[in-house]
């Protein structure tokens, strides 16, 4: 029988996989102004539930049990200053170590900007905290994609932080279907409206990337 898979292990070795987590922490010398930070990772994976179970992260990473992981993952980080001025990262890593780094400067326009307000301030997305990690199959064998969105809001007297997870899980199932698992499913309605205008600007800042230095996009000091 397949042990189960433990959240908490793959969290771990996500930074070492070069995926790395938004945290709470200065960039630049405008970041006490920032008004949103948004990152969303995407990794292809192939963590086989036994392998983590019986080997732990060491064995995962050190190689020794063969290739368990696969690439590429992928990353785009956002910083949205108060006044409207935004800078987008994309990472693309193909290759394990040898991240491609773009990056895009810019300015909201005032329409944009308040529509972005408009977004932050809704009251279902004020309520949203970071649910409890997705639970995995009894039957899953292994962890084939990996998806977080990690927010951070500025709030009048505090900041808003989030991270939901959503995982694409290979199953024992006669059907052979993949399953996902999704701890974000119940407020997705309330997210909907932030992820298609980071999608949008994605889109807009596309000709815009340039190459660059990672800066924004920055791993999760998780113990």
């Amino acid at each position: 029988m397949v042990g189960p898979f433990r959240f908490d292990r793959l969290l771990t070795l996500l930074p070492l996989l070069g995926i790395p987590l938004l945290t709470n922490i200065s960039v630049g010398q405008q970041s006490s102004a920032a008004l949103l930070r948004l990152q969303r990772s995407k990794a292809y994976l192939s963590l086989e539930t036994n392998v983590v179970h019986a080997q732990g992260v060491s064995g995962l990473t050190s190689g020794k049990s063969g290739s368990v992981f696969n690439y590429p993952n992928s990353l785009s980080c956002l910083v949205v200053y108060g006044d409207g001025k935004y800078v987008l990262e994309k990472r693309e890593e193909s290759t394990v170590g040898k991240p491609k780094v773009k990056r895009a400067e810019g300015s909201l326009s005032p329409d944009d900007l308040q529509r972005l307000k408009a977004i932050l301030d809704d009251d279902a997305l004020k309520k949203v905290a970071t649910p409890k990690a997705p639970d995995l199959p009894d039957d899953a064998t292994m962890v084939r994609e990996f998806e977080s969105v990690d927010a951070q809001i500025d709030r009048t007297d505090t900041t808003q932080h989030f991270t939901t997870i959503k995982e694409r899980v290979k199953t024992t199932a006669a059907t052979g279907m993949d399953v996902y698992v999704d701890n974000a499913a119940s407020f997705q309605k309330s997210l909907n409206p932030l992820m298609k205008w980071f999608e949008g600007l994605e889109k807009k800042s596309k000709s815009e990337l340039k190459d660059s230095q990672p800066q924004y996009c920055v791993p999760m000091n998780i113990g």
